[in-house]
């Protein structure tokens, strides 16, 4: 099992329409978003404007979820539906999409057939958590949105501020012992390929 924490010294920022977006991490990492080679890719956007238009992703599947904000997104000739906080929607990157509303989303991208799954945790200060990591992931990505924690994870032990992101590659099933040091919002992202 492999770990690596990256900061926003490793994030690349970039414009599109509708505002801001960070990427956090993008396999393989040689990858270009803006080639569409990437096997996944995680990111964060601030849609800025109160009506926005999604991006075109042609061969993508995204899953967004809502940290903050609420939105009405609307796929064209699919469904419409309103996403408030950790709310998760699923949808391909070819769909017409549409969005009113202002919000900072995670997104999770990816173009191949491989199983994933997004979950958002809260964990309170001084509150201890163990999270139990199945056989089967290749990889467990821990995003924290928001406070402070402590990681135990076998025999290594890391302090986590706001904006940074764990990654666990090679995954064996294991426990993560998490204590909240802050009142703390973190997003799950585990990968199977």
């Amino acid at each position: 099992m492999e770990t690596t924490i990256l900061s926003n010294q490793h994030f690349k920022v970039s414009d599109w329409s509708g505002g801001t977006t960070t990427e956090l991490f993008i396999f393989p990492p040689h990858a270009s978003y803006q080639e569409r080679n990437f096997v996944f890719r995680l990111s964060t956007a601030r849609i800025e404007i109160k009506k926005s238009t999604f991006t075109s992703l042609a061969g993508v599947t995204r899953k967004i979820m809502i940290l903050d904000g609420e939105i009405r997104i609307n796929h064209q000739n699919h469904y419409a539906k309103n996403l408030r906080k950790f709310d998760v929607d699923t949808f391909e990157g070819d769909w017409k999409t549409t969005s009113i509303g202002l919000c900072t989303d995670f997104n999770l991208m990816t173009t191949e057939k491989i199983k994933v799954d997004l979950t958002a945790v809260v964990i309170e200060e001084n509150q201890r958590l163990n999270y139990q990591v199945e056989p089967g992931w290749n990889w467990v990505l821990i995003y924290l949105y928001s406070g402070q924690i402590n990681i135990h994870l076998d025999h290594d032990f890391f302090t986590l501020n706001s904006g940074i992101l764990l990654v666990i590659s090679n995954v064996v099933p294991c426990a993560l012992q998490i204590k909240g040091v802050k009142r703390s919002e973190l997003v799950f992202s585990k990968i199977k390929r």
